[in-house]
């Protein structure tokens, strides 16, 4: 059986870490078998529903890598789900419901309110010809919900949660369709879910209930149900859910200078037993990805563990991944230099100000001096192979200073920080002339 996959979001908005999950989730899955791994547009709601929230979907899983083998819209089937609906119809699974939103709402607090779980009574069931046409001549519309099989326990090996039991008759008939004729998720979600020969629904734990629901919408419509794995939910560093988390996407993560790879190294593994590290491309995170590695507590993300995660990709990306990212002129030789020090690619615009740009660092009384003789020193050398070396030497026999007090003036006074790179890769590529112009401005010469 060819593994079929699909990620689902509604186009209503952008992408954000939990959903980002989730399509990777899914992606991985699909190429580690070799199936196919389907990008679906549950877009039945038209008012919310945008091209430009589509498009922006697309975007983002193309900028992550995640491509997709097709794509469907659901707002082009609802022919498929007409035809569902009749099927169930004649079938007596699905049946009309006249309640307002407030009579239901009472209905629950009733419920709850004598001890009972807040299921609806199926009163529906119990309404005449004659009334619903009474209901429905005094403007009522119905709603539709699909009629749960009470005598049939609904079970399925769960690839995340194993062994999943629930009791129909605890569940309320759920709401497929609206009084206004639209579609809820649920039999969509399931009538193409069997169009499309989904295997693998890889989702998150708040769609439990729904499985079990759209289980018995399966055997309905008389296909088999597909496996389904739901992941546990992320939680901010701080061990609840955050609102942040809801908002943080693509847009807000490329702000911060996050590549693409260290968001798949973070977000396949989070939650599992598997290590999050640093990778060269996708392929380990493909052969290592399994269902039987993944926790049942919740997942922490934490957006500086992220940024830690991604300076140490950073730090392993050959010039080709980057050269179209990088200032105009900068070499592979730069790149050599100053990646060991970078969070982000975005950081070699300033480092190629300081290699080939001119710099005048101000220092302190006490250490002008010393860059002054540091100066005719850098002036004496050969400049040869080693000078950051070579200056060095020199300085420590005619200076008397060693340690810090020797190398921070001159790092100051070269690249104008604190700290960055070996100062032996940088002092060839900002070349003997710019060395000793930033010593003799800096020490007043």
């Amino acid at each position: 059986m060819s593994v079929v996959t699909r990620f689902a979001p509604a186009p209503t908005g952008s992408l954000h870490v939990g959903n980002i999950r989730t399509a990777i989730h899914n992606w991985l899955w699909a190429r580690k078998n070799n199936g196919r791994f389907l990008l679906r547009f549950d877009d039945t709601d038209r008012t919310r529903s945008s091209e430009e929230s589509a498009e922006s979907i697309r975007r983002d899983l193309a900028w992550l890598g995640l491509g997709h083998d097709e794509e469907h819209r659901q707002s082009a089937r609802f022919d498929r789900y007409e035809d569902a609906l009749e099927r169930l119809r004649a079938s007596g699974r699905v049946y009309p419901a006249y309640e307002t939103a407030q009579e239901l709402d009472l209905k629950r607090k009733v419920h709850l309110g004598r001890g009972k779980p807040p299921v609806y009574d199926r009163a529906a069931l119990q309404l005449s010809d004659e009334e619903r046409a009474r209901l429905e001549a005094e403007g009522r519309r119905p709603h539709w919900r699909f009629r749960l099989d009470h005598d049939a326990a609904i079970e399925w090996d769960d690839l995340v949660r194993g062994r999943q039991h629930f009791d129909p008759a605890l569940l309320s008939d759920p709401v497929i369709r609206r009084e206004d004729g639209s579609w809820l998720y649920m039999l969509p979600s399931t009538v193409d879910d069997i169009d499309m020969g989904v295997t693998h629904v890889v989702r998150g734990e708040d769609h439990v209930t729904n499985t079990a629901l759209q289980i018995q919408m399966f055997e309905a419509l008389g296909a088999p149900a597909p496996a389904f794995a739901h992941e546990a939910l992320l939680v901010g560093s701080e061990g609840k859910l955050s609102k942040r988390l809801g908002s943080l996407g693509t847009e807000a993560m490329k702000a911060e200078g996050i590549e693409p790879l260290a968001i798949l190294a973070k977000l396949a593994r989070i939650g599992t037993s598997l290590p999050v590290e640093p990778v060269a491309d996708p392929s380990s995170l493909v052969e290592a990805f399994d269902f039987a590695t993944f926790g049942r507590a919740p997942a922490r993300f934490d957006l500086e563990e992220l940024k830690a995660l991604n300076a140490r990709i950073v730090h392993g990306l050959p010039f080709s991944a980057v050269a179209d990212r990088l200032p105009k002129g900068m070499g592979a030789e730069d790149w050599a230099a100053i990646r060991p020090n970078l969070k982000s690619v975005a950081e070699a615009g300033d480092w190629w100000a300081i290699l080939h740009g001119h710099v005048e660092a101000a220092a302190p009384e006490e250490d002008r001096a010393f860059l002054a003789q540091a100066a005719d020193a850098a002036a004496a050398l050969g400049w040869g192979a080693t000078p950051w070396a070579d200056l060095v030497a020199a300085l420590k026999g005619s200076s008397g200073r060693a340690g810090k007090a020797l190398f921070l003036p001159l790092r100051r006074a070269l690249t104008g920080r604190d700290s960055g790179p070996e100062m032996a890769a940088l002092l060839p590529l900002i070349g003997r002339d710019e060395t000793i112009a930033r010593l003799r401005a800096a020490g007043g010469m």
